[in-house]
């Protein structure tokens, strides 16, 4: 017998689609046994004969189904104290029955229940063929994962009996010290994913339905060996559909009959990025915008970007205001990080949109506005409150000054130590103030509207944002010290309820022809939350919400990219840097998309349905924020995503470049000296 393998290093993490996808996997894992004679793949029923039949099609072997039944403990039949294998092998757990005080016929009476559902499978899945000969064979043993590994033990042992040459473990999860376990008494281990903690094997699947006994049977009468796998054996790549399927998109920008075909009359394009510095990301958003704007007759841009911060820009490019150019009207972008909205790309799109304003306003034609849907502003939009109070009514303006007179304690724009000390105790609480305005504020509208006329109805929209944005900041603030699930679903619901309010005002504006907007942000908020891992936790976002709401009437498009380099900092509050990109991950969305071999292009299900398999396969998405940190990667900046469940279509710009700041630091120019791959991890 051969030496067992030995368990290295843990693979990383993995969520499985299903049990079909788990099954692929192993077989890739397991692809050293292809070609060599003897081998014969066993399933445990039920669960684990789905993923042994897509590595006995893979390998090209036969596949055979092998039955195990767990002795649950009376009273705790969720715990193995043993298991019962085909050809009547017991595996007993005597530290098991000696701990829960299992007496001898409450061990007889289990197992004589689980050996009379044994032959009853047995007699349903083997369909009179003959006994196994396993002598002398080489056995891959398949299951869907191992927790304790009680029914794998007596499995092994039942096998051991048969004399095969062999015996190969291969599953998609289990825990590390059960696959160490195994590595001891078998020839060999595959285990796909060892999670940390190890909570079930089910936490490891997106689909872990239940496997019904007809399921297993047809499994076991499609063949696996001859004509299936020669096909299988030159059936397209995930990345030869992605080709096929694909769309070239010159500098990320698609031609404007698949623009037209992805979006169609979809009220609100969100429109994502993968990173907050990359510059070609932010050059085709600008240029589908433009196009969005110009041919769908978009009214509104609406980023991920502070509510007072925009609405400055709003006025410039609507002729407004007192800026007298773009750059001026981006200066109200203080706030770190001073580059998502202060660079050159979004200096030239404002001018743009500023020009093209103009020729609408000369010609009557209805404009388009930049917003903000952000909540950080706490501080700013207090001011922006009662300076438009000041304008319509003093005297409120004096109750507001009073009301948010409570927020005195904390310096200006500081919303996290506010934050901090209303969580813990150190300050007061201003909820009650923030609510208080607000209401205030909407109870004052007609009145304001009737004394100042439909003229000033911005104005006030644009103030009643912002006592929002206060009362939605404040609760943001307080909750930041608890779970990060909260703070993240509250700034996301913050964002669309703003793109709701500012859809409704639009609205009203337009008449009969109903507003369209787009949203710039990054791909964590304009994906669905539904198709990642992190949505198993309770994490929402703001295009799950926009699909809840809208439906078809909206429409998610992601960025990626493969290498290259970035704007971003090394720290919260640090200095802009330009980057490199490390290579995409193994077994990620965009290694996927590299092996494509185009340099940009878009992919959709909805442009072509044939995408949509590989696009469902569950990899790992990378999403580098406002910091980047390649040291830890993997760590800080990947998650399992669905991608065509995640986006209505992607757009992949393999190799990228990082956003010019309008104001270029020395650290910036000088880069960041490249890293030796895969070095630092």
């Amino acid at each position: 017998m051969t030496t067992a393998r030995k368990l290295t290093g843990r693979p990383p993490r993995r969520v499985f689609r299903d049990r079909r996808e788990a099954g692929q996997v192993l077989a890739g894992l397991l692809s050293g046994y292809r070609g060599r004679a003897g081998v014969i793949v066993l399933g445990l029923a039920r669960g684990g004969v789905p993923v042994a039949w897509e590595v006995a099609a893979a390998l090209g072997v036969p596949l055979e189904v092998f039955i195990v039944r767990k002795l649950g403990a009376p009273g705790h039949e969720e715990f193995a104290m043993g298991a019962l294998a085909s050809g009547g092998r017991v595996v007993v757990n005597d530290d098991v029955v000696r701990g829960l005080r299992v007496t001898p016929q409450q061990l007889r009476d289990v197992a004589e229940r689980e050996g009379r559902e044994l032959i009853r499978r047995e007699a349903a899945y083997r369909a009179g063929r003959p006994p196994l000969e396993l002598a002398g064979k080489t056995v891959i043993l398949v299951d869907d994962g191992l927790a304790t590994g009680a029914s794998m033990f007596a499995a092994v042992q039942a096998l051991r009996e048969m004399e095969p040459a062999e015996i190969v473990i291969a599953v998609p999860a289990a825990p590390e010290s059960t696959c160490r376990e195994f590595s001891g008494i078998v020839d060999d281990v595959v285990c796909a994913s060892m999670p940390t903690p190890f909570l079930a094997v089910g936490e490891s699947f997106w689909d872990f339905s239940q496997v019904s006994d007809d399921e297993v049977r047809e499994l076991l009468t499609t063949p696996t060996v001859g004509l299936a796998t020669a096909r299988l054996r030159v059936a397209e790549t995930p990345a030869d559909i992605i080709e096929r399927s694909a769309v070239d998109a010159p500098s990320g920008v698609p031609p404007h009959e698949a623009l037209e075909e992805l979006i169609g009359d979809a009220r609100i394009v969100l429109i994502g990025e993968s990173s907050h510095g990359t510059q070609e990301f932010y050059q085709a958003r600008a240029e589908i915008t433009k196009w969005l704007i110009e041919e769908k007759g978009v009214c509104g841009v609406a980023a991920e970007a502070d509510w007072p911060d925009a609405y400055r820009v709003n006025r410039y490019v609507r002729g407004q205001g007192q800026d007298t150019t773009a750059d001026e009207a981006l200066s109200g972008f203080e706030r770190f990080p001073g580059w998502m909205w202060r660079n050159t790309v979004v200096r030239d799109f404002v001018d743009w949109l500023h020009a093209h304003n103009a020729r609408r306003r000369d010609a009557g034609g209805r404009q388009t506005g930049f917003y903000g849907l952000d909540l950080y502003s706490l501080h700013r939009s207090m001011r922006e409150v009662v300076g438009y109070l000041e304008n319509v009514d003093p005297v409120a303006a004096d109750r507001a000054r009073r009301r948010y007179a409570c927020f005195d304690h904390t310096s200006a724009d500081d919303g996290q130590a506010y934050g901090f000390a209303a969580a813990f105790g150190a300050g007061l609480s201003c909820e009650a103030q923030a609510v208080e305005q607000l209401v205030e504020l909407q109870r004052s509208a007609l009145e304001y509207a009737r004394r100042d006329g439909l003229l000033a109805e911005d104005e006030f929209f644009y103030a009643q944002q912002n006592a929002q944005t206060v009362r939605n900041a404040e609760v943001y603030y307080r909750a930041m010290f608890g779970g990060r699930v909260t703070s993240w679903n509250l700034r996301d619901r913050h964002m669309a309820e703003t793109l709701n309010a500012l859809l409704a005002h639009l609205d009203r504006q337009s008449g009969a022809e109903p507003a369209r907007i787009v949203v710039w942000a990054h791909n964590s908020h304009v994906g669905d939350a539904r198709a990642t891992e992190v949505g198993a936790d309770g994490q929402l976002t703001l295009g799950q919400l926009v699909r809840e709401h809208h439906g078809e009437r909206s429409r998610l498009i992601g960025f990626t990219t493969y290498t290259g380099t970035v704007t971003a900092a090394s720290e919260w509050g640090g200095l802009a840097e330009r980057k490199v990109v490390r290579p995409a991950l193994t077994g990620s969305v965009e290694e996927l998309f590299h092996e494509v071999g185009r340099p940009e292009f878009l992919v959709s299900p909805i442009i072509s349905r044939a995408s949509a398999e590989p696009l469902d396969t569950v990899r790992l998405g990378r999403a580098i924020g406002v910091i980047y940190l390649p040291a830890t990667e993997r760590q800080s900046h990947y998650y399992h995503v669905r991608t065509g469940d995640q986006f209505d279509g992607v757009i992949h710009i393999d190799r990228t470049t990082a956003l010019e700041p309008l104001e270029v630091t020395s650290l910036w120019v000088a880069g960041e000296t490249p890293e030796t791959y895969p070095t630092g991890l």
